[in-house]
């Protein structure tokens, strides 16, 4: 039994609920064509939505950040791996919906980063990607 206390898992939930706003930001920035741009938001509008989810603006602007910087390397290392992230988005979304989950929250970015730049992702992710997982079975499953 888990004796730690409640605190501890609302801040999982907390996570899990941030990583998911951050995922419908990024989709929705992308759908509406302003990937590469800041928050288009005013400040107003901003503030407003950081209130609604209960977090600073700061760090609503912090999460859609993570969010863009996530789903580039999710693609870079999927295609490192062979899978292509744009088949697998239209064949499993939810698959796709939860490794970027996952990406935005890690914390082995740079080990990615570094792996990815030197062509060795594919040997090493499995040693620091929350992702491995699911990634092994994607590749299994070609």
């Amino acid at each position: 039994m888990d004796d730690r206390p409640n605190a501890h898992h609302n801040h999982r939930d907390i996570d899990a609920v941030n990583a998911a706003i951050a995922v419908w930001i990024m989709k929705y920035r992308y759908a509406a064509g302003v990937r590469d741009e800041k928050m288009k938001c005013r400040p107003e509008d901003v503030a407003q939505t950081a209130r609604e989810l209960g977090i600073q603006p700061s760090e609503l602007a912090s999460l859609t950040n993570k969010g863009l910087q996530s789903t580039a390397l999710l693609e870079k290392m999927l295609r490192a791996l062979g899978v292509e992230p744009g088949r697998l988005a239209k064949a499993n979304p939810l698959i796709m919906q939860d490794l970027t989950k996952l990406c935005i929250t890690c914390v082995a970015k740079g080990n990615c980063e570094r792996d990815l730049a030197a062509g060795t992702a594919a040997e090493n992710f499995r040693d620091y990607c929350p992702n491995a997982y699911t990634l092994d079975k994607l590749i299994k499953g070609q």
